[in-house]
């Protein structure tokens, strides 16, 4: 059985490609990202991953064709959600710390890898944290230069026995888990939708071993994940009331009160300083780095009402099924761990959501 200090060296990415929107975004939509407090560059380092693991559910089924239609699929919800295929971009050209996402359509990264150990062993190991960051795929955004980074990634993993795994990478910048999951789901639903069409061919365009030498006869691409090694625990929160206006004394008070909740949940501190995520649907994101000792002096009031999950299953993440009737065998969702700082995302509803607004806190990983 492989441990997982071995899997780096057995995992092979065969092809890169983009997935862009199927049809051009226009009018082109934006989002803006407010920076707030003491300058921190790991904010552009931040994000969420989700792995999938499916059985081979036929002798029709691989990796390799499920990554061949994802071209289509992906391409397809993406006109729905255009933003994921953006960029992020300066506000003005004056460099100062607002930032801008756009929708260019410039596209989401795709990885086709395959690695050399049987899906049941994978499932087997014990501590899967440092194994599981060998099937997403991750680029921090380069500070300077943020317009040439993608926000959003896909890595489609194939096993030994047939079965695979589907790993998104997605920053907290673009959008928070529980939108990143919704889309995951209306993907799955276009992606059953599209293989179930009575005409559709047996073999996608883009399916890989039809091109060029056999998959694995020739040398992997010599690139390599720069995903995060350290997988910190997160708690997430939910309150059944809708919070309309998240003003800095509200979301300060969400913060400092979810944060001691979530050190008792998980045994763990959070770090020194933490980058504070507030996002409601359709508007700005805004961003800050906040200081916990000045936060924890500060008098807040106490809020009933939470639901506290000390996992992600208020995500539902195992609905997301790309073959019909093939549910995943195995799901992991976590925010990456940056240095020595934690984070602290908060996630109002808008008028038509009934589900309140949500919590996450994300500690520091443990030594």
């Amino acid at each position: 059985m492989a441990s997982d200090a071995s899997l780096g060296s057995k995992l092979h990415i065969d092809a890169m490609q983009s997935v862009v929107p199927m049809n051009p975004t226009d009018p082109r939509e934006s989002t803006r990202v407010l920076v707030s407090g003491s300058h921190s560059s790991t904010i552009f380092g931040r994000c969420f991953h989700i792995v999938l693991c499916y059985n081979k559910a036929s002798d029709e089924d691989s990796g390799w064709l499920v990554a061949g239609w994802i071209k289509e699929s992906l391409g397809r919800a993406l006109s729905g959600q255009p933003l994921l295929a953006g960029r992020l971009k300066r506000h003005d050209d004056k460099g100062n710390e607002d930032l801008q996402i756009v929708s260019n359509d410039s596209g989401v990264r795709m990885f086709e890898a395959r690695i050399d150990i049987y899906l049941a062993d994978f499932l087997d190991l014990k501590a899967k944290e440092d194994a599981e960051t060998n099937l997403v795929y991750w680029e921090d955004v380069h500070e300077q230069n943020p317009q040439f980074f993608p926000l959003f990634y896909v890595q489609v993993t194939n096993f030994k026995c047939g079965g695979y795994s589907i790993g998104i990478s997605s920053s907290l910048l673009l959008e928070d888990p529980f939108v990143i999951t919704s889309f995951l789901k209306k993907w799955a639903n276009v992606h059953k939708s599209l293989v179930s069409k009575p005409d559709v061919p047996k073999m996608p365009n883009f399916y890989l071993p039809n091109f060029g030498n056999s998959v694995g006869g020739s040398p992997s691409l010599l690139i390599g994940s720069k995903t995060s090694k350290s997988v910190a625990q997160s708690v997430v929160f939910k309150i059944p009331t809708k919070i309309l206006n998240l003003d800095n004394h509200i979301y300060h008070n969400l913060a400092a009160q979810c944060i001691d909740e979530a050190e008792h949940v998980a045994g763990t501190k959070m770090a020194s300083k933490f980058s504070l995520f507030v996002k409601k649907p359709n508007e700005d994101i805004k961003v800050e780095i906040c200081s916990k000792e000045g936060l924890i002096q500060k008098p807040y009031s106490s809020m009933s009402g939470f639901t506290c999950a000390s996992s992600w299953d208020l995500l539902e993440a195992d609905e997301i099924c790309f073959n019909e009737g093939n549910k995943a065998a195995y799901v992991s969702c976590w925010i990456n761990s940056k240095f020595d700082e934690g984070s602290v995302m908060i996630v109002g509803s808008d008028n038509e959501d009934t589900s309140g607004t949500k919590i996450i806190v994300t500690l520091t990983a443990k030594n």
